[in-house]
């Protein structure tokens, strides 16, 4: 348990080191799907201080954040292995998922959201936390030689990925009267 918690703490401070030693274990999967379950969870948790806390807020929130990340996570694999891979990338789906999972961590302090007043400045950090996590992950997994590559990856999956996101929303979402 000490080493997930070193795990989570590295990716939170965007350690490259620790990217490396969660892409290279395998048997960290577990963990990263924690993290992005604890996460998304943190998020709808986070959402109550926005709209309230009401049971149908955590569980579209919490839905559309976990769907949000797997799309992002298959968008930045696609992405990075396909359309703009560096000379020396090669990576796995597994690989990927790991590091882009630990890199949901700042995503666990969304729960202070609710805390009053608190809901925008929380969402907006954490945000920007998660996508510079991401960036650092990407690089080590896909093994980027430069963070630019690894920022138009995750720029481009993180617009697609929120597209999706709002059209969803927009098309699941209750009618206004």
């Amino acid at each position: 348990m000490t080493f997930f918690f070193y795990r989570v703490m590295g990716a939170a401070m965007l350690d490259g080191g620790s990217f490396e030693s969660v892409e290279a274990t395998p048997r960290v999967t577990w963990q990263a799907a924690a993290i992005v379950l604890l996460s998304s969870m943190a998020a709808g948790v986070g959402a109550g201080g926005l709209y309230g806390l009401h049971p149908a807020t955590f569980a579209s929130v919490s839905s559309l954040a976990l769907v949000t990340w797997v799309a992002w996570a298959m968008l930045v694999f696609q992405i990075g292995t396909r359309v703009l891979p560096g000379p020396e990338t090669s990576a796995t789906l597994g690989q990927l998922l790991r590091t882009t999972g630990f890199a949901a961590s700042p995503g666990l302090l969304q729960v202070f959201a609710l805390l009053p007043g608190m809901a925008i400045p929380v969402f907006a950090v954490t945000t920007a936390w998660m996508f510079a996590a991401m960036v650092v992950g990407v690089r080590h997994a896909l093994d980027y030689q430069t963070m630019s590559e690894a920022l138009v990856v995750c720029g481009a999956a993180a617009g697609l990925s929120v597209s999706l996101a709002v059209i969803a929303s927009l098309l699941f979402s209750p009618a206004l009267s």
